[in-house]
């Protein structure tokens, strides 16, 4: 069996947008606060969740991931997007596909800058959280509540993702 390869490019606001947010700050802020001391970057990623559901932050300490990457699984969230929030100054890996009826589709694959957040929009399919040579603190806002909301998809095929050159 051959393996299909997919080549991680930098995260760019234009091809993401189909999957989610990014969570950057931009050229100007929204307003300065705190005395003039603060500048707020307001409303940056769309939270969606459900019916019977709330927003919850949580912290995940993930192992650390490097080049080539074995592309295993993918997984979504039908009630509620989830945005990851890096609470360190490394990139990560953001592995994302178009629904295909029930399953992954077309698969892209980005790396972050260094600091820089994203939102998955509600029901993408996405990687699991996979940071780059160091491991990973995260801040994770998501969905709390009743319901299913995890739905992962094993493939059968090699899939490996290479760094953009």
């Amino acid at each position: 069996m051959s393996a299909r390869t997919i080549t991680a490019r930098p995260l760019d606001a234009t091809a993401f947008a189909p999957f989610g947010d990014i969570i950057d700050i931009r050229p100007q802020p929204d307003k300065i606060i705190n005395q003039g001391k603060c500048a707020r970057y307001h409303d940056l990623a769309g939270l969606d969740f459900t019916k019977g559901g709330k927003a919850g932050i949580s912290l995940f300490d993930a192992e650390a991931r490097s080049f080539p990457y074995r592309l295993e699984l993918m997984e979504r969230h039908p009630l509620g997007s989830q945005a990851f929030l890096p609470l360190h100054e490394q990139p990560f890996l953001v592995i994302v596909a178009e629904d295909n009826n029930g399953k992954p589709g077309q698969t892209q694959a980005f790396i972050t800058p260094p600091s820089v957040g994203i939102n998955y929009h509600r029901n993408i399919w996405h990687g699991v959280l996979t940071p780059l040579s160091a491991p990973g603190l995260f801040a994770v806002v998501d969905r709390i509540g009743g319901g299913k909301n995890l739905e992962e998809f094993w493939f059968e095929e090699e899939i490996i993702i290479e760094k953009d050159r």
